[in-house]
Order: structure tokens, then C-alpha cells, then sequence
């Protein structure tokens, strides 16, 4: 095989699309290439060289719905169960209709709502209950109270009728608590990144891990409007001067940063891209760490990667960077490569984040990859599916 593919690739994400990026890739569960370009500092011109720590926002779904599957495939939750066996203050939930009243919602939530984002969950850190619990608890609620707190909130759609990206893993992050007795962060560091010799993959930064973090970034079109035509265009005239980057911190951006006691199954984690690619590994050898260790069963593997949306909820995972794609147990699974364009192989599974980390996860090549940026708007209709295809042509 011949990564030459992949390292002009990130050199051109590097020269025009991010400051710095990096990636590793295993295969049979080994490493078998890492590479990284531009910079981890724009003011610095300090080079990126892929030890650094970044925060990798929804690609910590990954590690939320593997602890999730545990408990699955040891019979200590079932995907049919009511969400409110558990959490009781999801018992009695109410929709917000389409004209604006409020009524009883129908469908109970079930846990395997929460893994494929059917609950009827939104994205709304500032609706009244989030805000009230953050204010009462001088932001020193737990990833349960969160939870609690969400459930006063009416759904935005029936449980089971629509895909919606959403709230649903911090809430499955919730379930894991209170089923296994401990904090989610604890069930994790004891049931998948110990046993994964995942050391550095972590929810609460240090002043260590704040030193060798990545400088963090928004990009900032000049126009807006414009920025889906120009993302083409810019590749045609080989620049990209069509925006800017704004540092914006270390803090994990947009509602997640700065409580103690929360651990977000939905954004919450910072790692580095060589201890994250070790659960990439696994998971595509059919959940076997390089290390021997089993943290899933290669059944509970394929059932994760299995698309779980009709025809019908497929038409809401209508995003650019996922057509061809369904979605399992909290990941994008390749159904269709007509329609994807992807030279992927059809089962195909991972996920994204909000600062440009992206996950890819064969089982049938054994083949484990955990790309990194660290750039908010990382316009993930423009490189994951370049990333996919380069990924593959490589092999």
C-alpha cells in the first residue's frame, strides 16, 4: 500500500483549508501510517506534528454508543426498553405539534431512540430547563441532572418518526450512569480506554494537556451566501481566500465547556489522534484492542454498523457529506455507493465532530482511521468525502 495520496491530501488541507491537521491509520489493528502538516499555531507557525490535543466534540458519540453496546450484548439494557425504566422523568413526555401547542407525546422514548437519534431530542443548550439548571447549580450539574433537566422540554417529533441529530448521546452518556452505578467518565476509563491502553483520551483538560493542546479555530466566510460555491471554486484556482480564522480558546465550543461534573456523551472528550485511532482499531478488528483485549463482540460490532433508518427517516440524514449513508447504533453506515460516490466499501461506519475529527472504520480491511483539525466549520461536505475516497485509494 501507498499513503502518498493521503499525505498530499492533508498538505492541501494544511496549505488552504486549516491551519494544521494530522492522522493515523492502523490495519489489523496495528499502525501502519501517521502523518501530519501546516501548523498547530497560526501565530507560532509552530508545526502540527500529531501529538497534540485536540478536542474532538461529536466524534466522542463513538466511544458513547461503544459503552452503550456493552451493556446491550450483557443484557443490562435492551434497545427496546423504555427510556423511563431507567430515568423516570421521561415518563410522561409532551411534543410540540407543528402549530406551536404543546401536547402529550404518544410514543414512550426507547433506548435505542437514544443510538439512532429518534428520540425527538434538539440541540437547544438555551431552552429554559438548561438554563435554569445551569444558574440553580452554578454549572455544577452532573451528565444526569442534564439529563433530568432535558426531560421537562417537549420533543420536537414523536419518538421514532424522524432522524434529528440531537442531545440523544448526552443523554445515553446518562443511561450508562445510572445502569452501571458510576459516572460516565468513570465507565469508560474502566470498560474501554483502560482496557484500550487509551491513556490520553480524557474530559477534563489539565495544565499539561492545555500546553500541548492544538491551537482551536473558527473559520469565518467572508460571504456566507457564498461559501458552498466557492468551496469548489477554490479548489479550481487552487486558494481558498475566501474567509478567515479566529482562535477561540481551548474550551470545548458551543454549550459543553466549563462544568466540572459533566461529562458529555455527545462532545465532551479531548485526545490525541494516536490514542483515539486505538478504538478506530478495535472496533474494525471486530472489537479486539491491539493489546488483546476485548471490549465488544464482532456480532455487537456489525449490529452497530447496521442502518437502522426506513426509506422515510432516511430522507432527514440529508446532509451533503452523507449521501449514501444510513445510520446504526450512532454511526454513519455506507449502504449505497451509487449514491454516495464513495469508493468506500459498503459498510463502511464512523463519525465526525465539529472541529474537523473524523473517524473511519472498516471491519471487512480491518482498517482503522482518526483524522484531526482543529477548526470549527470545518465545511465537512467539502473534505469527508474527499477524505474517504483518498483513505481508500491509498489501499
Amino acid at each position: 500500500m501507498d499513503f502518498t495520496k493521503l499525505k498530499n491530501f492533508l498538505d492541501y488541507m494544511a496549505e488552504y483549508r486549516t491551519p494544521g491537521c494530522a492522522v493515523a491509520v492502523t490495519l489489523d489493528g496495528k499502525p501502519v501510517y501517521k502523518y501530519a502538516a501546516g501548523v498547530s499555531d497560526l501565530d507560532t507557525k509552530k508545526p502540527m506534528t500529531g501529538d497534540e490535543y485536540f478536542n474532538i466534540y461529536s466524534c466522542t458519540k463513538i466511544a458513547a454508543v461503544t459503552a452503550g453496546a456493552q451493556l446491550l450484548e450483557q443484557g443490562i439494557i435492551d434497545l427496546n426498553d423504555p427510556l423511563s425504566e431507567y430515568i423516570p422523568e421521561f415518563r410522561h413526555m409532551t411534543v410540540k405539534a407543528k402549530d406551536g401547542n404543546i401536547e402529550n407525546a404518544k410514543n414512550s422514548i426507547k433506548v435505542g431512540h437514544l443510538f439512532s437519534m429518534t428520540a425527538g431530542f434538539n440541540y437547544n443548550f438555551n431552552c429554559p430547563s438548561l438554563v435554569k439548571l445551569r444558574e440553580e447549580s452554578k454549572n455544577m450539574f452532573t451528565t444526569l441532572d442534564f439529563a433530568r433537566a432535558l426531560a421537562n422540554e417537549p420533543l420536537s417529533f414523536e419518538p421514532g418518526t424522524h432522524w434529528q441529530y440531537s442531545l440523544c448521546h448526552d443523554v445515553l452518556g446518562a443511561l450508562i450512569s445510572v445502569v452501571s452505578g458510576k459516572t460516565f467518565g468513570e465507565y469508560l476509563q474502566e470498560n474501554v480506554f483502560g482496557p484500550l491502553e487509551m491513556s490520553k483520551t480524557v474530559f477534563r483538560h489539565t495544565d499539561e494537556i492545555r500546553s500541548n493542546m492544538a491551537s482551536q479555530y473558527r473559520f469565518i466566510p467572508d460571504d456566507p451566501a457564498e461559501l458552498k460555491l466557492s468551496d469548489v471554486e477554490a479548489q479550481q484556482k487552487g486558494s481558498d481566500n475566501i474567509g478567515h480564522f479566529e482562535n477561540v480558546g481551548m474550551e470545548v465550543q458551543g454549550g459543553y465547556g466549563g462544568y466540572p461534573n459533566y461529562e458529555s456523551g455527545g462532545a465532551g472528550i479531548t485526545t490525541t489522534v494516536d490514542d483515539y485511532v486505538k478504538l478506530m482499531a478495535a472496533l474494525s478488528c471486530g472489537g479486539i484492542g491491539k493489546s488483546g483485549n476485548r471490549i465488544l463482540s464482532a456480532k455487537t460490532v456489525e449490529l452497530m454498523k447496521c442502518n437502522r433508518l426506513s426509506p422515510e427517516l432516511l430522507k432527514d440524514l440529508n446532509w451533503p457529506h452523507l449521501v449514501g449513508y444510513g445510520y446504526g447504533l450512532g454511526v454513519r453506515t455506507h449502504i449505497d455507493k451509487a449514491k454516495s460516490g464513495s469508493i468506500a466499501n459498503l459498510g463502511e461506519f464512523g463519525w465526525g465532530g465539529a472541529a474537523g475529527a473524523t473517524a473511519i472504520m472498516d471491519t471487512a480491511e480491518r482498517l482503522g482511521v482518526f483524522f484531526v483539525q482543529h477548526t470549527l466549520n470545518p465545511r465537512e461536505g467539502w473534505y469527508q468525502p474527499r477524505l474517504r475516497n483518498v483513505v481508500y485509494g491509498c489501499l
